[in-house]
């Protein structure tokens, strides 16, 4: 009998997960609030980040921690209720990048990374999405010789350990790229890998609608209860009750807060982060997709215009918006490239979820058969869906994974 799957949770995980599944017999639903694509996987920078071998470490220098303090940097910002409501987590988060434990974290996170384009790329090509989708890298600009060297040095380690390829460019090379660039950019790395998408929620979508195509079924509807039913699964939702063999818990920023009805408490946390679209200012044109790295934005040729994403901003998921760091961050970039007007009313905000030791928890719950989880993929959902789709499908159906999945088990916690 046809194993009956109900996936929770339309971002770029859970729908990948949803289209591996179906792919292979599995009958599968897919259910959340919202369209595919419309929460945290709509709001990203829009890279495949194939060179992301170092998850975002919690600073640890005094030098950078007192700069943070006055909370008016581009790259982070907290509110003293949100760093009070995650304390614990971020305490672990801040111990976790000590020295030792992040040079064990990053082979362990790398093996995800080294997954992200061949499990993208069958996906891209099955829903016919290519047009969104652009195989030319993006720039990490930089300001300053020394801080450019000290990447550099990075790059290169990555480049030695996991296969990651970039060029270095001086002035003129990053001209050669982009003409229109403010004249204290002095150079940058061009990562080559990465793939850039612009409309990364248009690409969700397209997977989707490809999932469904080849007879998913998508459920848009509040999710009210999860509960066990014998050995199966009852998911009670607004407007239907859903039985399953299996259900995956893929809700983003939501899963910590929906566990805990299960019984389990995990360290979950946000970063915060917004995004506006600009014009440019013409004739000049942005090219690649830009990392203001020594400030922390980015800039994205995206369909609706240039995209500014900010740097995480740590607070409560249901606190209200606060445009200042997006403001601070669109000051700065104005001094580097001609932006033009705002094309949206108001910043779209959303959350990226996380957990203290930067890795997700792929894999079954530890007390509840039929129970499956994916979530706290921090700022790299978009990048690492399709390959937690691939692996918990095999963990699902019991078969041998590309890559040791221990160090992303739920039992850790």
């Amino acid at each position: 009998m046809t194993r009956q799957t109900v996936v929770l949770g339309a971002g770029m995980v859970g729908v990948s997960i949803a289209w591996h599944l179906q792919r292979r017999g599995h009958q599968v639903t897919l259910v959340d609030r919202r369209q595919p694509g419309r929460e945290t996987s709509f709001g990203n920078a829009g890279i495949i980040q194939r060179e992301a071998v170092r998850p975002y470490a919690f600073p640890r220098d005094m030098k950078t921690i007192l700069s943070v303090l006055p909370n008016k940097r581009v790259d982070i910002r907290y509110r003293p209720a949100g760093m009070l409501n995650a304390a614990s987590p971020l305490l672990s988060y801040w111990h976790n990048s000590s020295s030792g434990r992040y040079k064990k974290i990053i082979p362990e996170w790398a093996s995800l990374i080294q997954l992200c384009l061949k499990t993208h790329g069958p996906m891209i090509e099955a829903a016919g999405a290519e047009h969104l989708v652009r195989r030319e890298g993006w720039l990490e600009i930089y300001r300053t010789q020394s801080r450019l060297a000290k990447r550099i040095k990075e790059a290169e380690e990555a480049r030695e350990h996991y296969g990651v390829q970039f060029n270095v460019l001086d002035r003129a090379g990053v001209e050669s790229k982009e003409p229109n660039l403010g004249k204290d950019i002095i150079g940058a790395i061009h990562w080559l890998d990465p793939w850039t998408v612009a409309d990364p929620g248009a690409l969700v979508a397209a997977y989707a609608q490809d999932f469904m195509d080849n007879g998913g079924k998508l459920l848009q509807a509040d999710i009210q209860k999860v509960e066990q039913a014998g050995e199966r699964w009852r998911i009670v939702t607004e407007t239907q009750t859903l039985d399953a063999d299996d259900v995956v818990v893929a809700l983003g920023p939501w899963s910590g807060e929906w566990m805990k009805g299960l019984g389990y408490h995990f360290p979950t946390f946000v970063k915060r982060g917004y995004h506006m679209h600009y014009a440019a200012q013409a004739p000049a044109k942005l090219n690649y997709w830009l990392m203001d790295a020594e400030v922390g934005y980015l800039l994205a040729p995206m369909n609706a215009g240039v995209r500014l994403t900010t740097g995480a901003e740590l607070d409560r998921i249901e606190s209200p918006a606060d445009e200042h760091q997006l403001e601070a961050a669109e000051k700065v970039a104005r001094t580097i490239f001609p932006l033009g007007e705002r094309h949206d009313a108001a910043a779209w905000k959303g959350a990226r979820p996380c957990l203290p030791d930067m890795k997700p928890i792929i894999g079954p719950a530890p007390r509840h058969p039929g129970l499956w989880l994916a979530f706290g993929h921090g700022h790299q959902g978009f990048t690492l869906g399709p390959a937690t789709g691939q692996l918990l499908a095999d963990m699902i159906e019991g078969k041998p994974t590309e890559i040791d999945m221990s160090p992303f088990r739920a039992e850790r916690f």
